[in-house]
């Protein structure tokens, strides 16, 4: 194998597919990254047998092959370079010979017929969205995953496709996101999976902010998504995702009102300074005209801030985790979002002008 290859656009690349490498690989092939060379392009692969991510790059081939080259010593060598072009080589024993300006180095490889085949991608049901759009939906659902609880489903996102739309979810069981969009019409039955969240972080990584169209394709036991630059494969998680349907409160039912995003942000980590380290919550008093949070510890003090808000009705007091509330926030995009709230002991709805709906569930007033 010998091909020529901008230093940036192969850094660049390397920042794309590092992710899958497992940081303790079981099996010592994993902490590979497998380098083909072939019709004018380099294919670089990583898998962890549970995701595994295919990226590519136009380059000068000279000559076709591939080589299995260790994972870390390679990417951190690449970024360490410094002049514009890598130029790459392998010789009968997998030794590949990089040499870079006045630099030249020697890694040992391992054939590439070692490292694991890529998984096949057929059947399943099959639908595209700009890619822009899907990492959007990615990201304003998988921040409200759980990251490490021991009920595997919640350490991931739900995906349901129905006839012409798609929803996806995540939630830990104290704030949920939901987001959906519409798709072109498809044949076949309703399908929901669930997406390990490192897939998703990945798939993010890969997607960029254009307006491509990027096709996603859930299978039985696994889902595939492939954009212009590359392909990932994931297996799915197994299990029953929780019925989100009965936690979505009814937003006719509710008070109704806008908070400005910003100056609410601003408010909550001011008063979150004040939270204990055992509750983290902070109480929201709802008056005519006013909105007053405040959060009481023992050892530290007490704060109160105050903001303007159209609520006409009862005094209405209501807790929350003040982290979840901000993590919500930020992941709306308007200048002012839609809350609603019925009682203390119910959910709290945010919405804004997209198609995302937010749930906060509420904590315990403690007494003052």
């Amino acid at each position: 194998m010998k091909f020529s290859i901008q230093r940036e656009a192969l850094s660049s690349l390397i920042g794309k597919i590092q992710g899958v490498i497992p940081s303790k690989a079981v099996i010592p092939i994993l902490a590979n990254v497998l380098i083909e060379a072939k019709d004018n392009q380099i294919v670089v692969t990583a898998t962890d047998l549970t995701v595994s991510l295919r990226s590519s790059l136009d380059a000068t081939v000279l000559e076709e092959g591939g080589v299995a080259l260790p994972a870390r010593r390679f990417f951190q060598l690449i970024r360490e370079l410094k002049a514009p072009e890598v130029r790459f080589e392998t010789d009968a024993n997998n030794v590949a010979i990089i040499t870079s300006g006045s630099s030249h180095f020697r890694i040992n490889g391992l054939e590439k017929g070692e490292f694991p085949a890529f998984p096949e991608i057929k059947g399943g049901k099959s639908f595209g969205l700009p890619s822009v759009r899907l990492k959007e939906m990615f990201v304003n659902t998988s921040f409200a995953a759980a990251k490490d609880d021991t009920r595997q489903v919640l350490n991931g996102i739900c995906m349901e496709i129905s006839e012409d739309k798609v929803i996806i979810v995540g939630t830990d069981g104290k704030k949920l996101a939901k987001i959906e969009e519409s798709i072109a019409s498809s044949a076949g039955e309703n399908q929901s999976s669930i997406i390990p969240l490192k897939a998703v972080e990945e798939m993010v990584r890969l997607l960029d902010d254009e307006e491509s169209v990027t096709t996603l394709t859930l299978m039985a036991d696994k889902i595939a998504l492939e954009t212009d630059k590359g392909s990932l494969v994931s297996k799915l998680l197994s299990g029953q995702f929780p019925d989100y349907q009965r936690v979505l409160p009814d937003r006719s039912a509710m008070h109704q009102m806008f908070l400005h995003r910003d100056e609410l942000m601003t408010l909550l980590k001011q008063v979150s300074l004040f939270t204990s380290e055992a509750s983290h919550s902070v109480k929201l008093t709802f008056e005519d005209g006013e909105l007053k949070l405040q959060a009481v510890n023992s050892e530290i003090g007490e704060g109160k801030v105050h903001m303007p808000v159209d609520y006409h009705d009862k005094k209405l007091d209501i807790a929350f985790n003040p982290h979840y509330f901000i993590d919500i926030l930020r992941h709306c995009k308007d200048e002012t979002v839609s809350f609603g709230i019925t009682d203390s002991f119910n959910p709290g709805s945010i919405t804004d002008t997209s198609k995302a709906h937010f749930v906060l569930m509420p904590m315990r007033l403690s007494s003052e």
